[in-house]
């Protein structure tokens, strides 16, 4: 039997076996490194940046500055070859999650899971989404890679108005082209994102985008401020495209505090130095999945344990994982990333209301910033 999804299309029943990911699916799991096996050649590939040479950009290519980027084609073959996934179900329904608040209040902080990185913040009466992925698949095309294991947490109807959009780069799983052009229309929203990025999205109906490089800070209005933060990542969204445009997280600041989201970020001393010059973090969105196996996959993605330590080095009064539970793209399995992080935090004696894991659709007050 089969399932019909809320877009209409059928989905194999809970029942199926979750082996059916066979070397086929294996190849679309490799979404997460951006559509290099499953996407066709120029098709798919994004214009490259261009601008003045930096730490980071090497006048052709951006890099990650003293530390290691992703493993190339063939250990990536080694990976897909000798592949131990976790077990993840077929299906897990769930109702949406309740429609969020119009608006919050000056000096409220509000966030809601959507699912995977996609995360609604609402503080300072401003409502800000984080690399909004709505679509069935992350993939360049629809017959195959990582589809979704979970419904979206909020339906698209029930959104509040939209202002602004971070998009922390351009890999399907955060950069979600159907997505985008549909928010840009029914929200007209401001996005951000990192250099070269808003070429692309010139390219799908999606406006008003402005490039950020590392460090770079904005004034939003309202007494807000965001800043452009280092991530430890690659980029590409087809074979042509590798590290042509940047990545990064983002910083915001405003009466209600400041809101960290890491995007996508293996390890590194930027942590230390995002800590250093943002003391005071009421809120860490920190990816906590797609980790396994860690020789293949830690230059670009922390683990749950990682991230544990991450907000401890952040000092953060409050941490949230994002980055799980929907497209199984790398070999852990469902639930391990949230019972890593569990068990990690438990170890290290920090109480787990400071680090949370949120249903999809399931909203949080956080507190008020303490140290």
């Amino acid at each position: 039997m089969e399932k019909t999804a809320a877009d209409g299309e059928k989905r194999p029943s809970k029942g199926s076996k979750w082996k059916r990911r066979t070397f086929l699916g294996a190849l679309g799991a490799v979404g997460v490194f951006g559509g290099a096996v499953t996407s066709f050649g120029y098709k798919f590939s994004v214009a490259p940046y261009r601008g003045p040479v930096s730490d980071h950009f090497n006048g052709e290519k951006f890099f990650n500055p003293g530390g290691e980027g992703p493993h190339g084609l063939v250990d990536l073959m080694k990976w897909i070859l000798n592949r131990d996934i976790g077990p993840w179900k077929e299906f897990t329904d769930a109702p949406p999650g309740a429609p969020p608040p119009k608006r919050v209040a000056k000096g409220d902080l509000r966030v809601t899971f959507v699912n995977h990185s996609s995360v609604l913040i609402q503080m300072d009466g401003i409502n800000i989404l984080t690399d909004p992925v709505w679509s069935e698949r992350i993939s360049p095309v629809s017959f195959t890679g990582p589809r979704r294991h979970r419904p979206v947490g909020i339906r698209f109807q029930d959104l509040p108005p939209i202002d602004i959009i971070l998009l922390s780069h351009n890999h399907y799983d955060h950069l979600d082209a159907p997505t985008m052009t549909r928010l840009a229309a029914t929200h007209r929203p401001r996005v951000y994102t990192a250099l070269g990025n808003s070429a692309f999205l010139n390219t799908i109906d999606v406006p008003n985008a402005t490039d950020m490089d590392w460090w770079d800070a904005i004034d939003l209005g309202g007494g807000m401020r965001l800043t452009c933060m280092p991530a430890r990542h690659f980029s590409n969204r087809g074979t042509f495209d590798r590290d042509t445009t940047l990545w990064c997280g983002f910083m915001l600041e405003g009466p209600a505090g400041q809101v960290y989201f890491a995007g996508d970020s293996g390890t590194g001393p930027h942590f230390e130095e995002i800590g250093r010059r943002f003391p005071s973090i009421r809120l860490a969105l920190l990816p906590i999945g797609a980790y396994r196996p860690r020789w293949f996959m830690s230059p670009v993605h922390m683990g749950p344990d990682d991230a544990v330590r991450v907000h401890r080095t952040l000092k953060a009064s409050r941490s949230m994982g994002i980055h799980f539970g929907t497209f199984a793209q790398a070999d852990d399995g469902e639930t391990e990333p949230v019972e890593l992080m569990n068990a990690t935090l438990d170890t290290l004696g920090i109480p787990r209301d400071r680090f949370r894991a949120l249903e999809n659709g399931e909203g949080w007050d956080v507190p008020p910033f303490s140290a």
